[in-house]
C-alpha cells in the first residue's frame, strides 16, 4: 500500500508527528529494509512497527527522567538502530548517534562525546552490549552510564508514552563532526532545520511516493542518517539499507541491492564509484538492472568527474546513464543539503588554470592545458538558500573571479555548537564587514560562482600555502595516487609542516595490500605471502617515493619534505571515508605512522 501524500503537504511540525502520520494512514507500507549480510537475511519495519516501537522506548526514556537530556546511540547499523533514534525523538531526548568503537583508536572520539555532552544514558542492543561494555572496561566514565538495549524493551510499554511538547524549534538530535582531532563538536539539529533540509531535499531530487532508497552509509553520520533513513520518510518510500562494513567486503552488494529492489536513488561518496569501477567483475555486471536508477548521488568528498565517467562506461550495459549523476554539496552544520546539479543533465564542468588558483583568482583553461584543473560545478541553488563567497580575511564579498570561503545564510542552518558559544558565534554569526548583512554560516570551504554555477576547490584549513601560494591537498594527493597502481584510491594525504619557520609540504600514500617490499623478496620479483598460495608483486618503495616527489614538483612546483608509504589502513579517516589531514598531521609530528618499506 502507497500514499502519494509526502511530508509538504502533511502539516507537520516535527519529525514525530510525520512518523505518526505515515504510520496513521500507511501502517503496513515497509519503510524499511535492512540486508543483515549485505544481500539475504531481510529484516523489514512498517510504519505502523516502527512507530510502536519508538513509542515504547520513548516511554522507557521518559520513566528515566531523559527527557531534553542527552542519550547516546551506540547501536550496530540496523532498524534497532532507527526504532531507537525515533524513540529519543518521541520521548524529547535529545539523540546523539555514535559509531559503536571498532578498535582502541575509535574511544577517544567516543570519550569526548561522552565528556561534551555528559550524557549519563547509552542505547544499544543486547546482542552489543557485551562487546561494548568490554571496550569500556577500563574507562571509569563509560561504566558509570546507564546502559538501556532497546531491543528489549517490552511492547506493551508503548501504552504508557505521553506525547512531549514539541515544535520546529526543539532540538532533535546532535551530530558530531567528524573533526580530525579527538575533540569533535556536537551540531546542534532541530526539528524545524531537519524538515526544512528535507524539502529543499525533495526539490532537488524529485523524488516521489513510487522511488526506492538504498543506503549502506552509516546511520551516525548526517548523509546516511538523513539522506538514507529520514528521506525516505520525508516522501513516504522504502528504503533498502545494509551495514558499510557489507559494502566495503563486497562493493558489488551496493548495486545488487539497487538492481533487485529497483532502486531509484542512491548516495555515496566518490571513493564507493571508484571502488564498483575496480572490484565488480563482468560476470557480476552482467546480472545487474540498474535502469530504474535515475538519481546517482555524489556527495561528502571531492567529486572527480573521471570516476564518474568510469562508473557511466562500466555500467552503461546495466542500464546507467550519464545524466543521472548527480553531484550534491552540504555539510552537517547546514543539517545536511546546500546545493545540487540538475536532474536529467550532465553536471556543470569547468577547466581552470591551477597557477592562478594558487592566487585565489579563477581562469578558465582548454581542457588539454598541462596546467588545467577541472572542477564539477554545482548550478542549483534554490532561492530559499543564499550563498556567498566571502573573501575570509576582509570579510568582503568576492568578485566572480575570486576565491572565497563559502557562507551560507538558510532556515537549515543549525542552531550551533552544543555548549561551544564562542565557537558558535565565530561558525554561526558571521556578518559581512561592509554592508552588515547576514548572519551567515562560514562553512570553512573554499570556492566560486560564475554563472549562479558554484564550484568548490578545497577546504580552508586544508590549504597548503607555501612561498605565499595556494596549494589544494586533494589535487596534489590526486597527482600521487596516479604514480603507480599500487598506491591505494582514495587513500593519500597531503599537508604541511612547520620546520625551521618555513612551511614544508609531507605526503602520505598507502600501499595495496597485493605489494611487497622489493627488498624482502627473492631475485624472482614475487613474493609467496605466507601461509598462503597466492603470489605478492613486488615494488621498490624508494623508487617510488622519488617519482611521487619528481611528479609533484613537475606538476605543482613543490617540493617535497616527506615522502611516506604507509600500510593499508594507516589513514586516518572519518566515518563516511573522508581523509583526516589534520589527524595525520598529528600522528606523523608524533612519529606514530610507520613506513611500509623500511
Amino acid at each position: 500500500m502507497t500514499n502519494n501524500v509526502s511530508a509538504q503537504s502533511v502539516d507537520t511540525s516535527t519529525l514525530v508527528e510525520l512518523l505518526r502520520y505515515r504510520a496513521i494512514h500507511q501502517p503496513e507500507q515497509h519503510a524499511y529494509t535492512f540486508l543483515r549480510q549485505g544481500e539475504s537475511g531481510d529484516a523489514h519495519l512498517t510504519y505502523g512497527e516502527l512507530d510502536r516501537q519508538a513509542m515504547a522506548i520513548a516511554a522507557l526514556l521518559q520513566s528515566r527522567d531523559a527527557v531534553g537530556k542527552p542519550a547516546l546511540l551506540l547501536h550496530p547499523p540496523g532498524l534497532e538502530y532507527i526504532a531507537a533514534f525515533f524513540g529519543c525523538l518521541y520521548a524529547g531526548t535529545i539523540a546523539v548517534p555514535a559509531y559503536p568503537p571498532r578498535s582502541a583508536r575509535t574511544m577517544p572520539r567516543i570519550q569526548a562525546i561522552v565528556a561534551d555532552t555528559q550524557a549519563k544514558m547509552v542505547l544499544s542492543t543486547a546482542e552489543a552490549l557485551s562487546d561494548l561494555q568490554r571496550c569500556f572496561a577500563h574507562l571509569p566514565e563509560m561504566e558509570s552510564l546507564e546502559w538501556v538495549t532497546t531491543n528489549t524493551i517490552p511492547a506493551h510499554l508503548a501504552d504508557e508514552w505521553r506525547k512531549s511538547e514539541l515544535d520546529r524549534d526543539s532540538l532533535a538530535f546532535l551530530q558530531y563532526t567528524s573533526g580530525s582531532t579527538a575533540l569533535p563538536k556536537g551540531v546542534m539539529i532541530t526539528h524545524g532545520n531537519l524538515l526544512h533540509n528535507l524539502w529543499l531535499m525533495k526539490q532537488h531530487c524529485e523524488q516521489t511516493s513510487e522511488s526506492h532508497m538504498v543506503s549502506w552509509l552509516p546511520p551516525y553520520h548526517d548523509m546516511g542518517l538523513i539522506g538514507g533513513i529520514l528521506f525516505p520518510l520525508y516522501e513516504g518510500f522504502p528504503s533498502t539499507l545494509m551495514s558499510p562494513l557489507a559494502f566495503l567486503q563486497q562493493p558489488f552488494r551496493w548495486l545488487q541491492a539497487i538492481s533487485n529492489s529497483g532502486a531509484t536513488i542512491s548516495v555515496a561518496p566518490n571513493f564507493a564509484y571508484d571502488l564498483c569501477n575496480r572490484k565488480i567483475t563482468a560476470e557480476q555486471r552482467a546480472t545487474l538492472d540498474l535502469s530504474r536508477w535515475t538519481l546517482i548521488a555524489n556527495g561528502a568528498e571531492p567529486i572527480r568527474d573521471e570516476t564518474m565517467k568510469r562508473f557511466v562506461e562500466t555500467f552503461a550495459a546495466c542500464g546507467v546513464r550519464p545524466e543521472a549523476f548527480f553531484p550534491c554539496y552540504g555539510l552537517a552544520e547546514a543539517t545536511l543539503m546546500v546545493s545540487s546539479g540538475k536532474l536529467t543533465s550532465p553536471p556543470v564542468l569547468r577547466y581552470v588554470q591551477r597557477w592562478a588558483l594558487e592566487q585565489n583568482l579563477v581562469m578558465g583553461a582548454a581542457a588539454g592545458d598541462v596546467d588545467s584543473w577541472k572542477l564539477v560545478g554545482y548550478d542549483r541553488i534554490l532561492t530559499e538558500e543564499q550563498v556567498v563567497m566571502v573573501n575570509p580575511e576582509t570579510l568582503t564579498r568576492c568578485l566572480p573571479e575570486q576565491v572565497g570561503e563559502i557562507w551560507i545564510a538558510s532556515p537549515s542552518v543549525a542552531r550551533g555548537y552544543w555548549h561551544k558559544p564562542e565557537e558558535t558565534e565565530q561558525t554561526f554569526q558571521a556578518y559581512l564587514a561592509d554592508t552588515g548583512e547576514g548572519p551567515f554560516l562560514r562553512t570553512g570551504d573554499l570556492g566560486f560562482l560564475i554563472d549562479d554555477v558554484m564550484f568548490i576547490t578545497g577546504r580552508l584549513k586544508d590549504l597548503i600555502i607555501v612561498r605565499g601560494r595556494n596549494h589544494y591537498p586533494h589535487d596534489i594527493e590526486l597527482t600521487v595516487e596516479q604514480c603507480h597502481p599500487a598506491i591505494r584510491p582514495g587513500c593519500c594525504a597531503a599537508f604541511s609542516v612547520d620546520t625551521a619557520g618555513k612551511e614544508q609540504l609531507v605526503i602520505l600514500a598507502e600501499i595495496d595490500p597485493h605489494y611487497q617490499p622489493v627488498q624482502q623478496t627473492g631475485e624472482a620479483g614475487e613474493a609467496m605471502q605466507s601461509g598462503a598460495n597466492t603470489r605478492r608483486k613486488t615494488l621498490d618503495g624508494k623508487a617510488l617515493i622519488k617519482d611521487i616527489s619528481w611528479q609533484v614538483w613537475e606538476e605543482h612546483d613543490l617540493q617535497a619534505y616527506k615522502v611516506l608509504l604507509l600500510k593499508a589502513g594507516s589513514i586516518p579517516k572519518t566515518s563516511s571515508g573522508k581523509t583526516q589531514r589534520r589527524a595525520c598531521r598529528a600522528e606523523f609530528l608524533a612519529g606514530r605512522l610507520e613506513s611500509w618499506h623500511e
